[in-house]
């Protein structure tokens, strides 16, 4: 078996389309600024894998057209709003100083892994109490497999709501989840079990 790999520059040439070239970090700033606006998201450019699926053509010229006729303003759209975001980073960007750096890296280190890795005993609590049974969490051992506590005698892994929407995950752990979002005033928990 032979295994090649083509990397997206050479990609692009193979498809006979010239790379765009972008300095140093700016495709990450617009990427950034890209998901914040939702520049490309459906509602704006349509479901693009949809639309390739029922283009016949063959090269990216004619993709151009084939796609302008469906949606005349979708470029224009999507580059305001990601132009206006890079607008709200770059105010962001000026106002960021070492001292606000040191106190996000705070946050981060201190209170979100706190406040993160010690609300999954609270979830935990939450579900035994509500099924009237016992809890603890997992070992570290246990972790490393995929396994975040036990209610009872039954594995279970905590996750955010939207690892249930991830496309073809490689992880197949094999417990029970308790899925949960944070909101505003608290966290919401689901679970199956």
């Amino acid at each position: 078996m032979t295994t090649l790999k083509i990397p997206n520059r050479e990609l692009q040439i193979l498809l006979e389309n010239e790379p765009a070239e972008f300095p140093k970090y700016v495709t990450q700033i617009l990427n950034l600024a890209n998901q914040n606006a939702g520049g490309t998201r459906p509602k704006v450019v349509g479901q693009l894998s949809e639309l390739i699926q029922n283009f016949d053509g063959d090269s990216i010229d004619e993709w151009k057209i084939y796609y302008g006729e469906l949606y005349p303003n979708a470029v224009a759209d999507a580059t305001q709003r990601i132009a206006a975001m890079v607008e709200n980073l770059k105010i962001a960007i000026n106002q960021i100083d070492r001292p606000m750096i040191e106190t996000w890296v705070n946050d981060l280190v201190f209170v979100k892994t706190f406040i993160g890795l010690r609300f999954q005993g609270a979830i935990l609590r939450k579900v035994a109490q509500a099924r009237g049974e016992d809890f603890r969490l997992s070992t570290t051992e246990e972790e490393t497999v995929g396994i975040d506590g036990f209610i009872g005698d039954r594995p279970v892994s905590i996750k955010p709501e939207t690892y249930r929407v991830m496309a073809a995950l490689p992880e197949s752990i094999g417990v029970d989840f308790i899925f949960y979002a944070k909101l505003k005033d608290g966290i919401r928990v689901e679970y199956d079990f």
